[in-house]
């Protein structure tokens, strides 16, 4: 590793210190959506399109919206989003460019994890 590498840091993770506390911020409403009712997590895609058309940006609604993806994965599949799958869906949303989603040969590749 070249010595400005260890000063300064590779390009992605940079970017992923970025999106830290985004994803911090969705996992901190995981209580929140646990303690929500199926007819009230079902609401909030309405709240949201509503949210969108007066004005909010997607990015706006973004934590929000991955916790309520997060929380219905959880009862519909009984498979909980890791956090670094939050990262990436982040990454994904904000179309970084490829190179921020490497991951070396080996890494294991569990989609969720099972609750």
């Amino acid at each position: 590793m070249s010595f400005l590498k260890k000063i300064f840091g590779d390009y992605s993770s940079k970017e992923v210190k970025r999106i830290l506390p985004l994803q911090k911020q969705v996992l901190a409403l995981e209580d929140e959506y646990t303690a929500l009712t199926d007819e009230q997590l079902k609401a909030k895609t309405p709240e949201f399109k509503e949210r969108l058309q007066n004005g909010e940006t997607l990015d706006d609604i973004l934590p929000e919206a991955f916790a309520a993806c997060r929380e219905a994965s959880a009862r519909v599949l009984n498979m909980k989003h890791f956090p670094v799958q939050i990262i990436g869906g982040i990454i994904l949303h904000h179309r970084y460019p490829p190179r921020v989603l490497k991951r070396p040969f080996g890494q294991r590749r569990a989609h969720c994890h099972r609750e």
